[in-house]
């Protein structure tokens, strides 16, 4: 792809960002007296639950990056991501609050990076910095549920920046919060398209395996083992739920927990609307999120997996512990 057509692409972006922020800005309304400093952490953690009933101005401090890291025990891939992470971290505010978001771009990044928070609200809400630049873009979030914030320039040019990492999700609240559980985590799984290497080395990023639908790596947390080497845990008797993302592009997810059913699920992350109840598995489209939970019934290990079973081998699994005593009554070995 020519170069000069990347740079228009990528200038295109920011001058769309300089319009649209501004306008953001005015159109956010009165700010709250309350300023929030925003809670982010690395997946599989969460930010501390809402339980407030007043809105706030939440700031969201982020900086993009490029670096090399793992994407396997073998092999390496170049990273575009946010704060040092892949997938990027959780936020997570209330309906009606104001966000106000501090774009950085390290000083020694090749690329201009983007962030598109757009579904979280009513309209187009980028911010967009050039190397060693920082932006600010300020949104009301008006738009309750679970929704994955990304890259987002003219296409075909944002394709590489989705596929190396730019990419989290934003909960969006209702007033008071989500009814209290024991446990939350945060998963998303995420394709990389990859050429092929050799044991240690640095893999390349191939838009021929885009094209072709051929993910090298289709993983949980950014890594092949993230959630096999340390993996999640909960007790027997707690309410776990899971903030599960899709970064795509190409496939969809049949989430499901192997051993457990899901016992609420809201489709979509609309926590607008009623969950589904007693689901086995959970379809996430691509650039989408859904909110499960169920109770721990029983002590063991559960596999969570995208149901197409062949994507385990690429990476798409991780692992729930669930420690307690065993109920006779609800199960046992003949």
């Amino acid at each position: 792809m020519p170069k000069s057509f990347l740079q228009n692409m990528r200038h295109a972006g920011l001058i769309s960002a300089l319009v649209m922020a501004p306008c953001l800005a005015i159109n956010a309304g009165v700010v709250s007296a309350e300023t929030i400093q925003a809670q982010l952490l690395k997946a599989p953690k969460v930010p501390a639950p809402i339980t407030r009933t007043q809105p706030a101005t939440v700031v969201v401090n982020l900086e993009a990056s490029e670096w090399e890291g793992l994407i396997s025990d073998d092999n390496r891939m170049e990273f575009w991501g946010i704060n040092g992470m892949v997938p990027a971290p959780m936020i997570r505010v209330m309906v009606g609050d104001t966000v106000e978001v501090n774009l950085k771009n390290k000083k020694d990044s090749k690329q201009s990076h983007n962030l598109d928070f757009g579904k979280a609200t009513d309209g187009a809400a980028l911010v967009s910095a050039e190397p060693g630049k920082e932006a600010k873009l300020t949104f009301k979030a008006t738009k309750q549920g679970l929704f994955i914030y990304q890259s987002s320039t003219a296409a075909p040019s944002n394709i590489e920046h989705l596929l190396s990492g730019m990419y989290g999700l934003i909960l969006v609240e209702p007033v008071g919060g989500l009814k209290p559980v024991q446990v939350e985590y945060y998963v998303m799984q995420s394709e990389f398209y990859l050429k092929d290497g050799k044991k240690n080395d640095t893999l390349p990023f191939s838009i021929d395996r885009v094209k072709a639908a051929d993910a090298s790596h289709i993983v949980h947390n950014g890594h092949m083992t993230a959630l096999v080497k340390v993996p999640l845990r909960s007790k027997v008797g707690e309410t776990t739920r899971w903030f599960y993302g899709n970064a795509g592009v190409n496939f969809e997810s049949s989430w499901h927990v192997i051993g457990e059913m899901l016992d609420r699920v809201w489709p979509g992350g609309d926590v607008s609307k009623a969950p589904l109840e007693s689901v086995q598995s959970t379809l996430v489209g691509t650039g989408e999120a859904t909110i499960g939970e169920f109770k721990g019934e029983m002590p063991g290990t559960f596999v969570s997996v995208d149901h197409s079973l062949f994507r385990t081998e690429k990476g798409a699994l991780g692992l729930l512990k669930i420690d307690g005593p065993t109920n006779a009554e609800l199960f046992k070995g003949l």
